[in-house]
């Protein structure tokens, strides 16, 4: 029988106690395919491939297997000392240039992670759709995580709404990516306190719209980009209590 569920976790610190994480992880997920009625036809569950992802800067020095976190003991209680491991891939012993010239779905996680720019990204997302196309479950998941990690990204100033498919991240790219560009070049013109105070404000009004009144169009956003800190000011105070976007920018 071959894997039928992989396990993805994805580290930028060293956890000591990642082994035990693991197994709770690994029971947790039984417990909701049980619940859902995935369990094998016999009534066994499906074996599953526990991976953690590390890109960090310190070396990994945490226990693969929680038996090794458990001392030995003599007797009874040493015939039950759980062993469970979980598959380590550390970014650190592959180079950029490795990472390029890798074609698997590992590589595309590290290297999404470390895009410095939104052409990056588009460029990579466009090589997962090739790659997943018959696999919609895997497209789903890489969307939603990669629609959660560009709004962790506070640099490239833009809220993606939560898609189920890297179909719908490559188009918002297309449409985002001119919107992107605009604002680094802004971002390079400004300088020192003022432009800190025009970035957070600007972050700030686009999550409470997002929040408000759902995804906002690149026009919205390149309109709050290229704003004056008065005028966001403005909007934000209007965006607190407006029936709908429009009333936001009168």
């Amino acid at each position: 029988m071959g894997i039928s569920v992989i396990l993805m976790e994805l580290q930028s610190t060293v956890d000591k106690y990642m082994a035990l994480r693991m197994m709770v992880y690994i029971g947790l997920l039984y417990q909701d395919l049980i619940k859902q009625g995935n369990a094998l036809p016999d009534g066994r569950l499906p074996p599953i491939l526990p991976i953690v992802l590390y890109n960090g800067s310190k070396k990994w020095t945490a226990e693969t297997n929680i038996a090794d976190l458990i001392p030995e003991v003599s007797g009874l209680v040493a015939e039950f000392r759980p062993s469970l491991k979980y598959l380590l891939i550390d970014e650190n012993n592959y180079t950029d240039s490795d990472l390029a010239n890798t074609s698997n779905l590992v590589a595309a996680v590290f290297r999404l992670e470390h895009a410095s720019s939104p052409s990056d990204v588009s460029d990579i997302v466009k090589l997962l759709i090739e790659w997943l196309k018959d696999r919609p479950d895997l497209r789903k998941m890489f969307a939603r995580w990669l629609s959660a990690t560009l709004m962790r990204k506070p640099e490239y100033g833009i809220l993606l709404p939560e898609v189920d498919d890297l179909q719908e991240i490559k188009v918002m790219l297309a449409d985002k990516v001119e919107v992107w560009a605009k604002s680094y070049i802004a971002e390079g013109k400004q300088e020192g306190l003022q432009e800190g105070l025009q970035k957070g404000e600007m972050l700030a009004l686009q999550k409470l719209l997002a929040k408000r009144f759902g995804a906002i169009s690149a026009e919205t956003i390149s309109l709050i980009s290229n704003a004056p800190v008065a005028d966001i000011e403005r909007w934000f105070d209007r965006a607190i209590d407006a029936k709908q976007l429009s009333d936001v920018f009168e």
